[in-house]
């Protein structure tokens, strides 16, 4: 089965996408990684206002098989988190571009996006 790779994306090796809006980051995993993890049952968002650095672990999810950390794939404050996840996880699992979101941030070194991966770069690392 494919997975979906939306074109307007950013993707992580770690397998986060992000999504750019003016200085504004929304954060969420792919497709791909919660097909792996199979049924979301827990979701741990990091704390607003916490400052993250690319690549660091700042949330984690647990599955009815594993649980996993969330990596921040870019560096920048959070600013916002998707309170939602809480009470439905599994949203993640039924829209993991939309309502499945986990946080926002306000990016602080611009940088850090020349640093991930296009849709068509994610899609050759998933075997897609």
């Amino acid at each position: 089965m494919s997975s979906l790779v939306p074109d307007h994306l950013k993707y992580a090796k770690t397998h986060e996408w992000v999504k750019v809006e003016g200085d504004t980051a929304t954060i969420g995993i792919t497709d791909h990684a919660q097909a792996e993890l199979t049924e979301l049952v827990f979701v741990e968002l990091p704390a607003i206002s916490r400052n993250l650095k690319a690549g660091e672990a700042c949330a984690v999810v647990e599955s009815v098989k594993t649980a996993s950390d969330i990596y921040s794939p870019i560096t920048g404050e959070v600013i916002e988190v998707n309170e939602a996840l809480v009470d439905n996880p599994g949203s993640v699992n039924t829209d993991a571009y939309s309502d499945g979101w986990f946080f926002k941030m306000r990016l602080s070194d611009p940088g850090n996006l020349d640093e991930l991966m296009s849709a068509e770069e994610y899609k050759v690392l998933i075997g897609s």
